[in-house]
Order: C-alpha cells, then structure tokens, then sequence
C-alpha cells in the first residue's frame, strides 16, 4: 500500500520508512508525486497540526496521507516550545542544533529533579550522541540510560512516540482496509 508522508523533513521519512517497512507499506514524499503542499500549523495541539497537514496532502494527492507532528514540552517552561518545536526561538535562522542550544539556555537554572519533559523523559543538560535528529541527543532516556541519539536506530524504533503511533496507524489502516472490502 502507498501512503503520502506529509512532511518535507528527510530525517522522518528514513526513520518512519524503517518501522513502516516489515508491515507492506510504501512510504513517499509528496514530492515524489510532483506535490508540494505548504500548510500553516495553525493548530493549537499535536493532533490539530497532524490532521491540517494529512488532509492536505491527501486532498492533494489522493492517496492516503500520513503526518507526524511531535515535539518536546518541557514541563518547568509551562509546555514549550510543544507545538512550536520546530520553529523554538523568534529567529528563524535557527536550525535543529541552534533550537536545541537554545533550550539548554533557557532551562540551565532548572535544578536536576525537575528537568522532565514529554515523552516520558527527561532533558540533560548537554547534549550526547550523534543519532536521530532534532531534540534527540538532549532527550534522555531512562531504561537505556542513554539519549535518543546514542541509541542505534533500530533501538530508538522500538521505543519511540513514532514507532508507537505509527504501529496504532497501520492497524487502524488495516481495520478500515477490511471494513472496505465487505
């Protein structure tokens, strides 16, 4: 089965495409179909934004559509960035290295016992590894007793938000593939 991922960041189609692969499903970029879909995250949740961008590339493709939209809250500054991960900081020269430093800045007063945030984790205080992509090599992860980006990507596929929602998608595409057929 083909499905559009809805998003133009490569780092999520090789890391999505690698939990998708043993289910038969065939991930591609709306660019590989000759689309390109700007979608204002305009959404106030995770969900919101997920759901403006897969309605979008499936209106625009026809094809099924998947989005992802994650980011880090971080509880001791009242959620943030959250939705806004991608974009942290006014400045939008900022790449992923810069919006991560720029947390590090903005929690280094925030004592040890208090640096949780979302996703079931916490935040170092500095950053480790060279894997993943993103917020990855400040997220720590307990059981491993490592970052995200000291794990290999086969670990991280296990465990992370991504592989859990991508594994509820593809039952929910296959309940529906059923309930199609009858």
């Amino acid at each position: 089965m083909k499905v559009v991922l809805a998003s133009k960041n490569p780092h999520k189609l090789v890391e999505i495409s690698a939990i998708l692969k043993p289910l038969d499903v065939e991930l591609v970029l709306e660019s590989d179909l000759g689309v390109d879909v700007e979608v204002e995250e305009t959404g106030s949740t995770f969900e919101e934004n997920s759901f403006l961008k897969a309605n979008a590339v499936r209106k625009a493709t026809g094809l099924p559509a998947l989005a992802d939209d994650s980011g880090i809250a971080v509880d001791a500054l009242g959620g943030a960035p959250g939705v806004h991960s991608a974009r942290y900081g006014d400045d939008p020269a900022l790449d992923d290295w810069g919006r991560l430093l720029l947390l590090l800045k903005n929690t280094e007063q925030v004592p040890d016992g208090q640096r949780q945030a979302q996703f079931v984790s916490v935040i170092t205080r500095e950053a480790h590894g060279e894997g993943g992509f993103g917020y990855d090599p400040i997220f720590y992860y307990p059981p491993a007793g490592k970052t995200f980006a000291e794990l290999t990507a086969g670990e991280k596929n296990q465990v992370s938000h991504r592989a859990k929602a991508l594994k509820l998608f593809y039952e929910k595409l296959c309940e529906e593939g059923k309930h199609a057929d009858q």
